[in-house]
Protein backbone atom coordinates (compact mmCIF):
# COMPACT_ATOMS: atom_id res chain seq x y z
CA UNK A 1 0.00 0.00 0.00
CA UNK A 2 1.59 3.55 -0.19
CA UNK A 3 2.99 4.54 2.76
CA UNK A 4 1.09 8.09 3.21
CA UNK A 5 -2.35 9.70 3.35
CA UNK A 6 -2.98 12.03 0.56
CA UNK A 7 -3.00 15.06 2.82
CA UNK A 8 -0.34 14.20 5.14
CA UNK A 9 0.53 17.78 6.42
CA UNK A 10 -0.98 21.08 6.58
CA UNK A 11 1.30 22.13 3.61
CA UNK A 12 1.39 19.69 0.58
CA UNK A 13 4.79 19.09 -0.47
CA UNK A 14 6.23 20.94 2.37
CA UNK A 15 9.72 19.54 2.31
CA UNK A 16 12.76 21.38 0.36
CA UNK A 17 11.96 21.72 -3.23
CA UNK A 18 15.89 21.28 -4.24
CA UNK A 19 17.39 19.01 -1.46
CA UNK A 20 20.91 19.46 -3.46
CA UNK A 21 20.93 23.31 -3.04
CA UNK A 22 19.58 24.79 0.59
CA UNK A 23 19.72 27.79 2.17
CA UNK A 24 18.74 28.44 5.97
CA UNK A 25 16.12 31.00 4.91
CA UNK A 26 13.58 29.58 2.57
CA UNK A 27 9.65 29.59 2.85
CA UNK A 28 7.44 26.91 1.05
CA UNK A 29 4.54 28.97 -0.64
CA UNK A 30 2.35 25.41 -1.05
CA UNK A 31 -1.03 24.99 -0.38
CA UNK A 32 -4.22 27.05 -0.89
CA UNK A 33 -4.01 29.93 -4.03
CA UNK A 34 -6.97 31.86 -5.21
CA UNK A 35 -7.31 30.14 -9.17
CA UNK A 36 -9.66 30.91 -12.15
CA UNK A 37 -9.56 30.04 -15.85
CA UNK A 38 -8.88 31.97 -19.37
CA UNK A 39 -9.45 35.35 -17.18
CA UNK A 40 -8.23 36.69 -13.59
CA UNK A 41 -11.41 36.69 -11.61
CA UNK A 42 -10.29 34.51 -8.78
CA UNK A 43 -13.41 32.37 -8.72
CA UNK A 44 -12.00 29.30 -7.28
CA UNK A 45 -8.84 28.22 -4.80
CA UNK A 46 -6.41 25.67 -5.80
CA UNK A 47 -3.85 23.42 -4.17
CA UNK A 48 -0.58 23.86 -5.38
CA UNK A 49 1.73 22.72 -6.74
CA UNK A 50 -1.25 20.05 -7.94
CA UNK A 51 -2.24 20.82 -11.44
CA UNK A 52 -5.39 21.89 -12.16
CA UNK A 53 -6.64 19.02 -14.08
CA UNK A 54 -5.40 16.61 -10.49
CA UNK A 55 -7.30 15.42 -8.44
CA UNK A 56 -5.80 17.05 -4.95
CA UNK A 57 -5.49 20.26 -6.54
CA UNK A 58 -9.38 20.56 -5.18
CA UNK A 59 -10.60 21.61 -9.19
CA UNK A 60 -9.98 18.03 -10.97
CA UNK A 61 -11.36 19.88 -14.39
CA UNK A 62 -9.23 18.22 -17.54
CA UNK A 63 -11.18 20.19 -20.14
CA UNK A 64 -9.12 22.89 -22.52
CA UNK A 65 -7.99 25.66 -20.16
CA UNK A 66 -4.89 27.72 -22.30
CA UNK A 67 -4.85 29.83 -19.67
CA UNK A 68 -5.25 29.85 -15.74
CA UNK A 69 -4.72 32.48 -13.25
CA UNK A 70 -3.61 31.92 -9.57
CA UNK A 71 -2.78 34.79 -6.70
CA UNK A 72 -1.74 34.86 -3.29
CA UNK A 73 -0.74 36.97 -0.61
CA UNK A 74 2.71 36.02 1.27
CA UNK A 75 4.28 37.22 4.30
CA UNK A 76 8.84 37.42 4.40
CA UNK A 77 10.00 36.70 7.61
CA UNK A 78 13.55 37.76 7.10
CA UNK A 79 14.49 41.60 6.52
CA UNK A 80 17.79 41.49 5.62
CA UNK A 81 19.64 39.78 2.48
CA UNK A 82 17.33 39.63 -1.05
CA UNK A 83 14.65 37.47 -1.43
CA UNK A 84 13.96 35.26 -4.62
CA UNK A 85 10.97 34.00 -5.71
CA UNK A 86 11.14 29.85 -7.19
CA UNK A 87 9.17 27.86 -8.96
CA UNK A 88 9.62 23.98 -9.78
CA UNK A 89 8.12 24.04 -13.25
CA UNK A 90 4.93 26.08 -14.48
CA UNK A 91 3.96 24.92 -17.88
CA UNK A 92 4.13 26.16 -20.19
CA UNK A 93 4.83 30.28 -20.26
CA UNK A 94 4.74 32.04 -17.06
CA UNK A 95 4.64 35.78 -16.20
CA UNK A 96 4.86 37.06 -12.13
CA UNK A 97 3.70 39.78 -10.97
CA UNK A 98 4.57 40.84 -7.42
CA UNK A 99 2.37 44.21 -5.84
CA UNK A 100 1.25 44.18 -9.38
CA UNK A 101 4.73 45.03 -11.35
CA UNK A 102 6.28 42.53 -13.80
CA UNK A 103 8.51 40.57 -11.71
CA UNK A 104 9.49 38.16 -14.76
CA UNK A 105 8.34 35.67 -17.11
CA UNK A 106 9.57 32.52 -18.28
CA UNK A 107 8.85 29.83 -21.36
CA UNK A 108 9.57 25.87 -20.61
CA UNK A 109 7.07 23.65 -18.57
CA UNK A 110 9.87 21.19 -17.36
CA UNK A 111 12.18 23.50 -15.64
CA UNK A 112 12.78 26.22 -12.73
CA UNK A 113 13.30 29.67 -12.91
CA UNK A 114 13.61 32.34 -9.99
CA UNK A 115 13.27 36.15 -10.02
CA UNK A 116 14.70 38.49 -7.04
CA UNK A 117 11.56 40.35 -6.16
CA UNK A 118 13.23 42.05 -3.42
CA UNK A 119 12.82 45.66 -4.84
CA UNK A 120 8.69 44.68 -5.59
CA UNK A 121 7.83 43.77 -1.91
CA UNK A 122 6.39 46.18 0.50
CA UNK A 123 6.48 45.69 4.26
CA UNK A 124 3.57 44.32 4.41
CA UNK A 125 0.15 43.24 2.50
CA UNK A 126 2.27 41.53 -0.25
CA UNK A 127 0.34 39.93 -3.45
CA UNK A 128 1.82 37.32 -5.94
CA UNK A 129 0.36 36.79 -9.07
CA UNK A 130 1.27 33.96 -12.05
CA UNK A 131 -0.67 34.10 -15.39
CA UNK A 132 0.42 30.41 -17.45
CA UNK A 133 -0.43 29.85 -20.80
CA UNK A 134 -0.43 26.15 -21.73
CA UNK A 135 -1.89 26.14 -25.63
CA UNK A 136 -2.94 22.52 -25.35
CA UNK A 137 -3.20 21.67 -29.40
CA UNK A 138 0.21 23.26 -30.14
CA UNK A 139 2.67 20.06 -30.79
CA UNK A 140 6.11 22.15 -30.81
CA UNK A 141 6.13 22.05 -27.35
CA UNK A 142 8.38 19.73 -25.35
CA UNK A 143 5.14 17.96 -23.33
CA UNK A 144 6.04 14.26 -22.87
CA UNK A 145 3.31 12.35 -22.67
CA UNK A 146 0.40 14.99 -22.62
CA UNK A 147 -1.89 14.73 -25.17
CA UNK A 148 -3.29 17.43 -27.38
CA UNK A 149 -6.42 15.95 -28.08
CA UNK A 150 -9.36 16.28 -24.84
CA UNK A 151 -9.36 12.93 -23.82
CA UNK A 152 -6.22 10.83 -22.84
CA UNK A 153 -5.76 7.81 -25.81
CA UNK A 154 -3.47 4.97 -26.15
CA UNK A 155 0.45 6.18 -25.09
CA UNK A 156 -0.56 9.87 -24.10
CA UNK A 157 -2.56 10.71 -20.84
CA UNK A 158 -3.87 13.23 -19.16
CA UNK A 159 -2.38 17.02 -19.69
CA UNK A 160 -1.02 19.46 -16.82
CA UNK A 161 -1.39 23.06 -17.17
CA UNK A 162 0.21 26.30 -14.61
CA UNK A 163 2.04 25.19 -11.76
CA UNK A 164 2.77 21.83 -10.54
CA UNK A 165 6.05 21.67 -8.94
CA UNK A 166 6.56 23.44 -5.51
CA UNK A 167 6.66 27.30 -5.12
CA UNK A 168 9.07 29.08 -2.40
CA UNK A 169 10.92 32.00 -1.44
CA UNK A 170 14.03 32.24 -0.20
CA UNK A 171 16.63 34.57 1.16
CA UNK A 172 20.22 35.17 -0.42
CA UNK A 173 23.00 37.34 -0.03
CA UNK A 174 23.46 40.58 -2.58
CA UNK A 175 26.33 37.95 -4.20
CA UNK A 176 25.04 34.45 -4.04
CA UNK A 177 25.28 31.10 -5.84
CA UNK A 178 23.50 30.05 -8.33
CA UNK A 179 24.63 27.00 -9.07
CA UNK A 180 27.76 24.58 -8.21
CA UNK A 181 28.32 22.07 -10.29
CA UNK A 182 30.08 18.95 -9.14
CA UNK A 183 32.31 16.24 -11.04
CA UNK A 184 33.55 13.58 -9.68
CA UNK A 185 36.50 11.80 -10.89
CA UNK A 186 38.46 8.46 -11.11
CA UNK A 187 41.25 10.05 -8.40
CA UNK A 188 38.51 10.36 -5.74
CA UNK A 189 38.46 13.96 -6.25
CA UNK A 190 35.57 16.48 -6.86
CA UNK A 191 36.06 19.65 -9.61
CA UNK A 192 33.35 22.10 -8.36
CA UNK A 193 32.41 24.81 -10.64
CA UNK A 194 30.59 27.70 -9.03
CA UNK A 195 28.08 30.23 -10.91
CA UNK A 196 28.16 32.91 -8.86
CA UNK A 197 24.95 35.71 -9.53
CA UNK A 198 25.65 39.49 -8.56
CA UNK A 199 29.41 38.55 -8.86
CA UNK A 200 32.20 41.13 -7.97
CA UNK A 201 35.74 41.41 -6.97
CA UNK A 202 36.65 40.28 -3.55
CA UNK A 203 34.79 37.48 -3.59
CA UNK A 204 35.87 34.00 -2.15
CA UNK A 205 34.10 30.85 -2.85
CA UNK A 206 34.53 27.79 -0.68
CA UNK A 207 33.61 24.06 0.27
CA UNK A 208 33.62 21.96 3.20
CA UNK A 209 32.87 18.73 3.88
CA UNK A 210 31.44 17.59 7.28
CA UNK A 211 34.67 16.93 8.50
CA UNK A 212 36.09 19.78 7.81
CA UNK A 213 38.11 19.22 4.76
CA UNK A 214 38.20 21.85 2.90
CA UNK A 215 38.43 22.43 -1.45
CA UNK A 216 41.61 23.63 -2.45
CA UNK A 217 41.71 25.66 -6.19
CA UNK A 218 38.15 24.43 -6.10
CA UNK A 219 38.36 20.53 -5.99
CA UNK A 220 37.82 18.53 -2.82
CA UNK A 221 39.96 15.49 -2.01
CA UNK A 222 37.84 13.31 0.75
CA UNK A 223 40.10 11.54 2.67
CA UNK A 224 40.04 7.39 2.11
CA UNK A 225 36.93 7.76 -0.71
CA UNK A 226 33.77 6.34 -0.37
CA UNK A 227 32.74 5.50 -3.77
CA UNK A 228 28.32 6.11 -4.31
CA UNK A 229 26.71 3.16 -5.58
CA UNK A 230 23.27 1.45 -5.67
CA UNK A 231 24.80 -0.98 -3.04
CA UNK A 232 26.52 1.28 -1.12
CA UNK A 233 24.91 5.24 -1.89
CA UNK A 234 27.24 6.72 0.14
CA UNK A 235 26.95 10.77 0.52
CA UNK A 236 29.16 13.87 1.48
CA UNK A 237 27.79 16.45 2.72
CA UNK A 238 29.28 20.02 1.64
CA UNK A 239 28.89 23.50 2.36
CA UNK A 240 29.40 26.27 -0.02
CA UNK A 241 29.97 29.49 0.66
CA UNK A 242 30.91 32.96 -0.67
CA UNK A 243 33.05 35.18 1.77
CA UNK A 244 34.25 38.68 1.32
CA UNK A 245 36.51 39.54 3.75
CA UNK A 246 36.26 36.52 5.74
CA UNK A 247 32.46 37.21 6.21
CA UNK A 248 30.03 35.21 4.36
CA UNK A 249 27.77 36.57 2.13
CA UNK A 250 26.13 33.44 0.82
CA UNK A 251 26.09 29.97 2.26
CA UNK A 252 24.54 26.76 0.49
CA UNK A 253 24.52 23.10 2.50
CA UNK A 254 24.55 20.84 -0.27
CA UNK A 255 26.29 16.90 -1.12
CA UNK A 256 27.71 14.90 -3.53
CA UNK A 257 28.16 10.92 -4.64
CA UNK A 258 31.78 9.73 -5.41
CA UNK A 259 30.53 8.35 -8.54
CA UNK A 260 31.91 7.79 -12.42
CA UNK A 261 30.40 6.21 -15.29
CA UNK A 262 31.54 5.41 -18.59
CA UNK A 263 31.22 3.02 -21.46
CA UNK A 264 33.52 0.67 -22.14
CA UNK A 265 34.48 -2.64 -23.48
CA UNK A 266 30.89 -3.41 -24.41
CA UNK A 267 29.37 -2.45 -21.07
CA UNK A 268 28.48 0.70 -18.57
CA UNK A 269 31.31 0.77 -16.07
CA UNK A 270 29.85 2.44 -12.64
CA UNK A 271 33.26 3.35 -10.64
CA UNK A 272 35.52 1.34 -12.93
CA UNK A 273 33.42 -1.62 -12.85
CA UNK A 274 30.88 -3.11 -15.27
CA UNK A 275 27.36 -3.37 -14.55
CA UNK A 276 24.46 -5.30 -16.33
CA UNK A 277 21.54 -2.40 -16.49
CA UNK A 278 18.49 -3.54 -15.33
CA UNK A 279 16.53 -0.26 -15.57
CA UNK A 280 12.50 -0.20 -15.60
CA UNK A 281 10.52 2.62 -17.85
CA UNK A 282 9.07 4.94 -14.79
CA UNK A 283 6.40 7.37 -16.34
CA UNK A 284 5.93 9.24 -13.31
CA UNK A 285 2.24 9.75 -13.65
CA UNK A 286 0.29 9.40 -10.48
CA UNK A 287 -3.90 9.35 -10.27
CA UNK A 288 -4.64 11.55 -7.81
CA UNK A 289 -1.82 14.16 -8.96
CA UNK A 290 -1.03 13.35 -12.25
CA UNK A 291 2.73 14.59 -13.01
CA UNK A 292 3.22 16.06 -9.60
CA UNK A 293 4.50 13.18 -6.74
CA UNK A 294 1.33 13.21 -4.42
CA UNK A 295 3.95 12.89 -0.89
CA UNK A 296 7.39 12.49 -0.55
CA UNK A 297 6.47 9.21 0.68
CA UNK A 298 5.10 8.11 -2.72
CA UNK A 299 8.59 8.81 -4.27
CA UNK A 300 10.56 6.56 -1.76
CA UNK A 301 7.54 3.67 -2.62
CA UNK A 302 8.26 3.57 -5.95
CA UNK A 303 11.91 4.01 -5.83
CA UNK A 304 11.69 0.77 -2.80
CA UNK A 305 9.44 -1.62 -5.05
CA UNK A 306 11.77 -0.92 -8.23
CA UNK A 307 14.55 -2.29 -6.19
CA UNK A 308 12.91 -4.48 -4.44
CA UNK A 309 11.75 -6.34 -7.84
CA UNK A 310 15.50 -6.60 -8.98
CA UNK A 311 15.93 -3.68 -10.76
CA UNK A 312 18.96 -1.18 -10.22
CA UNK A 313 17.64 1.97 -12.32
CA UNK A 314 14.25 3.73 -13.98
CA UNK A 315 14.06 5.09 -17.21
CA UNK A 316 12.61 8.12 -16.68
CA UNK A 317 10.35 8.49 -19.48
CA UNK A 318 9.37 12.02 -21.31
CA UNK A 319 9.40 13.77 -17.98
CA UNK A 320 12.70 15.82 -16.27
CA UNK A 321 11.65 14.48 -12.75
CA UNK A 322 11.11 16.35 -9.38
CA UNK A 323 14.10 16.96 -7.78
CA UNK A 324 12.76 15.15 -5.01
CA UNK A 325 13.10 12.11 -6.60
CA UNK A 326 16.66 12.50 -7.65
CA UNK A 327 17.27 13.11 -4.19
CA UNK A 328 15.67 9.94 -3.44
CA UNK A 329 17.41 8.56 -6.10
CA UNK A 330 20.65 9.44 -4.71
CA UNK A 331 20.24 8.49 -0.85
CA UNK A 332 18.58 5.02 -1.56
CA UNK A 333 20.80 4.20 -4.54
CA UNK A 334 19.01 3.87 -8.01
CA UNK A 335 20.16 4.95 -11.21
CA UNK A 336 18.51 6.93 -13.21
CA UNK A 337 18.66 7.54 -17.21
CA UNK A 338 17.19 11.27 -17.64
CA UNK A 339 15.03 11.94 -20.86
CA UNK A 340 13.71 15.56 -21.61
CA UNK A 341 9.99 15.42 -22.69
CA UNK A 342 9.47 15.99 -26.56
CA UNK A 343 7.68 17.38 -28.86
CA UNK A 344 5.64 15.96 -31.88
CA UNK A 345 6.44 18.17 -34.61
CA UNK A 346 9.60 19.94 -36.55
CA UNK A 347 9.92 23.53 -36.49
CA UNK A 348 12.24 26.59 -36.14
CA UNK A 349 10.27 27.30 -33.37
CA UNK A 350 10.47 23.47 -31.74
CA UNK A 351 14.22 23.65 -32.13
CA UNK A 352 14.21 26.80 -29.85
CA UNK A 353 12.31 25.52 -27.05
CA UNK A 354 13.73 22.42 -27.24
CA UNK A 355 17.24 23.83 -27.01
CA UNK A 356 16.69 26.02 -24.56
CA UNK A 357 15.03 23.51 -21.78
CA UNK A 358 17.72 20.94 -22.56
CA UNK A 359 20.02 23.16 -21.61
CA UNK A 360 18.08 23.94 -18.30
CA UNK A 361 17.49 20.49 -17.53
CA UNK A 362 21.19 18.99 -17.75
CA UNK A 363 22.12 22.48 -15.79
CA UNK A 364 19.31 21.35 -12.89
CA UNK A 365 20.65 17.89 -12.84
CA UNK A 366 24.17 17.74 -13.27
CA UNK A 367 25.44 17.09 -10.04
CA UNK A 368 23.04 13.94 -9.17
CA UNK A 369 25.13 11.07 -9.18
CA UNK A 370 21.87 8.51 -9.41
CA UNK A 371 22.21 10.45 -13.26
CA UNK A 372 24.46 8.15 -15.34
CA UNK A 373 23.01 9.20 -18.68
CA UNK A 374 21.59 11.88 -20.47
CA UNK A 375 18.42 11.23 -23.64
CA UNK A 376 17.63 14.77 -25.30
CA UNK A 377 15.36 12.98 -27.58
CA UNK A 378 12.81 9.49 -27.88
CA UNK A 379 12.30 7.45 -30.96
CA UNK A 380 12.73 10.41 -33.11
CA UNK A 381 9.58 12.44 -31.33
CA UNK A 382 10.09 16.35 -32.46
CA UNK A 383 11.94 14.77 -35.94
CA UNK A 384 9.83 12.61 -37.85
CA UNK A 385 11.02 12.62 -41.10
CA UNK A 386 14.20 11.14 -41.46
CA UNK A 387 14.85 12.30 -45.01
CA UNK A 388 15.08 15.86 -44.04
CA UNK A 389 18.29 17.18 -43.22
CA UNK A 390 17.73 19.72 -41.01
CA UNK A 391 15.97 17.23 -38.37
CA UNK A 392 18.80 14.69 -38.98
CA UNK A 393 21.00 17.59 -38.06
CA UNK A 394 19.11 18.81 -35.13
CA UNK A 395 19.61 14.81 -33.97
CA UNK A 396 23.43 15.07 -34.30
CA UNK A 397 23.42 18.51 -32.58
CA UNK A 398 21.56 17.73 -29.26
CA UNK A 399 23.54 14.94 -28.42
CA UNK A 400 26.83 17.32 -29.81
CA UNK A 401 25.41 19.92 -27.48
CA UNK A 402 24.75 17.23 -24.35
CA UNK A 403 28.24 15.75 -24.69
CA UNK A 404 29.94 19.80 -24.66
CA UNK A 405 27.91 20.50 -21.34
CA UNK A 406 28.51 17.12 -19.68
CA UNK A 407 31.61 15.25 -20.76
CA UNK A 408 31.14 13.02 -17.78
CA UNK A 409 28.20 10.99 -18.88
CA UNK A 410 26.98 8.92 -21.51
CA UNK A 411 24.24 10.30 -24.23
CA UNK A 412 21.72 8.41 -26.50
CA UNK A 413 20.95 10.47 -29.08
CA UNK A 414 18.16 8.65 -30.16
CA UNK A 415 16.24 6.19 -27.91
CA UNK A 416 14.70 3.71 -29.66
CA UNK A 417 15.61 3.34 -33.56
CA UNK A 418 16.86 5.99 -36.40
CA UNK A 419 20.55 6.40 -34.41
CA UNK A 420 23.14 8.66 -36.23
CA UNK A 421 26.47 7.72 -35.69
CA UNK A 422 26.98 9.76 -32.63
CA UNK A 423 25.34 7.81 -29.64
CA UNK A 424 27.25 6.42 -26.72
CA UNK A 425 24.81 3.61 -26.39
CA UNK A 426 22.58 2.06 -28.96
CA UNK A 427 19.27 1.72 -27.96
CA UNK A 428 16.51 -0.41 -29.65
CA UNK A 429 12.94 -1.18 -28.78
CA UNK A 430 11.51 -4.33 -29.17
CA UNK A 431 8.09 -5.76 -27.75
CA UNK A 432 8.56 -8.94 -29.56
CA UNK A 433 6.10 -11.14 -27.84
CA UNK A 434 7.74 -14.35 -26.97
CA UNK A 435 11.45 -15.25 -25.94
CA UNK A 436 12.27 -17.89 -29.02
CA UNK A 437 11.09 -15.08 -31.31
CA UNK A 438 13.68 -12.23 -29.45
CA UNK A 439 16.70 -14.73 -29.93
CA UNK A 440 16.13 -15.84 -33.07
CA UNK A 441 16.02 -11.54 -33.83
CA UNK A 442 19.03 -11.23 -32.41
CA UNK A 443 21.26 -13.87 -31.98
CA UNK A 444 23.57 -13.49 -34.69
CA UNK A 445 24.24 -9.32 -34.33
CA UNK A 446 28.13 -8.81 -33.65
CA UNK A 447 27.32 -6.25 -30.68
CA UNK A 448 30.47 -4.26 -30.62
CA UNK A 449 31.48 -4.64 -34.64
CA UNK A 450 31.18 -0.90 -36.26
CA UNK A 451 28.60 -1.46 -39.11
CA UNK A 452 27.03 -4.47 -37.80
CA UNK A 453 23.58 -4.99 -39.35
CA UNK A 454 20.92 -4.18 -36.85
CA UNK A 455 17.36 -5.56 -36.68
CA UNK A 456 14.35 -3.54 -37.79
CA UNK A 457 11.76 -2.93 -35.22
CA UNK A 458 8.81 -0.72 -36.31
CA UNK A 459 11.39 1.53 -37.80
CA UNK A 460 14.96 1.39 -38.81
CA UNK A 461 17.46 1.32 -36.28
CA UNK A 462 19.74 3.69 -38.13
CA UNK A 463 19.32 6.61 -40.44
CA UNK A 464 19.73 6.73 -43.71
CA UNK A 465 23.62 6.64 -45.02
CA UNK A 466 24.40 5.88 -41.16
CA UNK A 467 26.22 2.79 -40.18
CA UNK A 468 26.13 1.20 -36.59
CA UNK A 469 28.97 2.95 -34.23
CA UNK A 470 29.94 -0.16 -32.08
CA UNK A 471 28.66 0.91 -29.21
CA UNK A 472 26.85 -1.30 -26.50
CA UNK A 473 23.36 -2.40 -27.21
CA UNK A 474 20.83 -1.52 -25.29
CA UNK A 475 17.75 -3.25 -24.91
CA UNK A 476 16.13 0.13 -23.55
CA UNK A 477 12.11 -0.84 -24.50
CA UNK A 478 10.80 -4.60 -24.06
CA UNK A 479 7.92 -6.76 -22.34
CA UNK A 480 4.73 -4.80 -21.70
CA UNK A 481 2.69 -7.67 -20.96
CA UNK A 482 -0.36 -6.81 -19.39
CA UNK A 483 -2.99 -8.16 -16.61
CA UNK A 484 -5.55 -6.47 -14.98
CA UNK A 485 -5.16 -6.60 -11.17
CA UNK A 486 -8.57 -7.57 -9.99
CA UNK A 487 -10.62 -4.47 -8.37
CA UNK A 488 -8.52 -2.27 -10.14
CA UNK A 489 -10.04 0.94 -11.63
CA UNK A 490 -9.26 0.96 -15.35
CA UNK A 491 -11.19 2.24 -18.68
CA UNK A 492 -12.70 0.28 -21.30
CA UNK A 493 -10.14 1.01 -23.77
CA UNK A 494 -7.58 -0.40 -21.36
CA UNK A 495 -4.69 -2.15 -23.55
CA UNK A 496 -0.98 -3.70 -23.31
CA UNK A 497 1.62 -4.17 -25.76
CA UNK A 498 1.25 -7.67 -25.66
CA UNK A 499 -2.33 -7.95 -25.13
CA UNK A 500 -3.41 -8.66 -21.93
CA UNK A 501 -3.14 -11.68 -20.25
CA UNK A 502 -5.81 -13.90 -18.17
CA UNK A 503 -3.44 -14.78 -15.06
CA UNK A 504 -0.33 -12.80 -13.54
CA UNK A 505 0.83 -16.99 -13.82
CA UNK A 506 0.52 -16.40 -17.68
CA UNK A 507 2.31 -13.45 -17.55
CA UNK A 508 5.21 -14.73 -15.65
CA UNK A 509 5.49 -17.47 -17.80
CA UNK A 510 5.60 -15.03 -20.99
CA UNK A 511 8.31 -13.43 -19.03
CA UNK A 512 10.39 -15.88 -18.13
CA UNK A 513 10.73 -17.10 -21.31
CA UNK A 514 11.54 -13.08 -22.67
CA UNK A 515 14.16 -12.79 -19.96
CA UNK A 516 16.06 -15.96 -20.90
CA UNK A 517 16.20 -15.27 -24.39
CA UNK A 518 17.84 -11.91 -22.96
CA UNK A 519 20.34 -13.83 -21.37
CA UNK A 520 21.60 -15.42 -24.01
CA UNK A 521 21.90 -11.97 -26.23
CA UNK A 522 24.24 -9.45 -26.50
CA UNK A 523 22.80 -7.26 -24.49
CA UNK A 524 24.42 -4.41 -22.49
CA UNK A 525 21.44 -3.75 -20.33
CA UNK A 526 17.36 -3.77 -20.39
CA UNK A 527 14.84 -1.72 -19.91
CA UNK A 528 11.35 -3.33 -18.81
CA UNK A 529 8.05 -1.09 -19.80
CA UNK A 530 7.28 -0.95 -17.42
CA UNK A 531 6.69 -0.01 -13.29
CA UNK A 532 2.99 1.27 -13.43
CA UNK A 533 -0.36 1.30 -15.14
CA UNK A 534 -0.83 4.88 -16.66
CA UNK A 535 -4.38 5.49 -16.96
CA UNK A 536 -5.78 3.15 -20.19
CA UNK A 537 -2.01 1.70 -20.69
CA UNK A 538 -1.97 -1.47 -18.53
CA UNK A 539 1.48 -2.66 -19.01
CA UNK A 540 2.55 -2.30 -15.31
CA UNK A 541 4.31 -4.27 -12.92
CA UNK A 542 1.91 -2.18 -10.06
CA UNK A 543 -1.27 -0.84 -10.86
CA UNK A 544 -1.60 2.69 -11.38
CA UNK A 545 -2.84 3.53 -7.49
CA UNK A 546 0.69 1.62 -6.51
CA UNK A 547 -0.83 -2.18 -5.66
CA UNK A 548 1.72 -4.89 -6.76
CA UNK A 549 0.46 -7.38 -9.42
CA UNK A 550 3.16 -10.00 -8.90
CA UNK A 551 5.47 -10.50 -6.00
CA UNK A 552 8.38 -8.59 -6.01
CA UNK A 553 10.32 -12.05 -5.57
CA UNK A 554 9.52 -13.33 -8.33
CA UNK A 555 9.95 -10.34 -10.94
CA UNK A 556 13.79 -10.27 -9.02
CA UNK A 557 14.24 -14.07 -9.94
CA UNK A 558 13.53 -13.17 -13.52
CA UNK A 559 16.60 -9.34 -13.59
CA UNK A 560 18.38 -11.94 -11.76
CA UNK A 561 18.74 -14.22 -15.07
CA UNK A 562 20.94 -11.09 -16.33
CA UNK A 563 24.28 -10.68 -15.44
Amino acid sequence: MLAAPLFAATVPRAEHPQPQFVRDHWLSLNGEWQFSFNTPKYDRKIVVPYCPESKLSGIADTAFHPVVWYRRSISVPWKTGRTMLRFGAVDYRAKVWVNDKMAGEHEGGNVPFAFDVTALLKPTGNVITLRAEDPPTDRSIPRGKQYWEPKSKSIFYTRTTGIWQPVWLEEVGEAHLKTVRATPHADGTVELEPVIEGASDGLEFTATLADGTAAVKNVLKPANPHWWSVEDPFLYDVTYELRRGGVVVDRVKSYFGLRTVEVKNGRVNINGKPIYLKMVLDQGYWPESILTPPTDEAIQYDIRMTKAMGFNGARKHQKLEDPRFLYWADKMGLLVSSEMANAYVFTPEYVARFTREWIEAMERDYSHPSVIMWVPINESWGMPNPKDPRQVEHLRAMYALAKSLDASRPVIDNDGWEHADQTDLFAIHDYTGKGEDLYARYKDVKAGTPGAKIPKNHKEALLPGYAYNGTPIYLSEFGGVAWILPGSLVPSDAWGYQGVEKSPEAVLARLHGIYEAIAKLPFAGICYTQLTDVEQEINGLMSYDRKMKYKAEDIKALNDLLQ
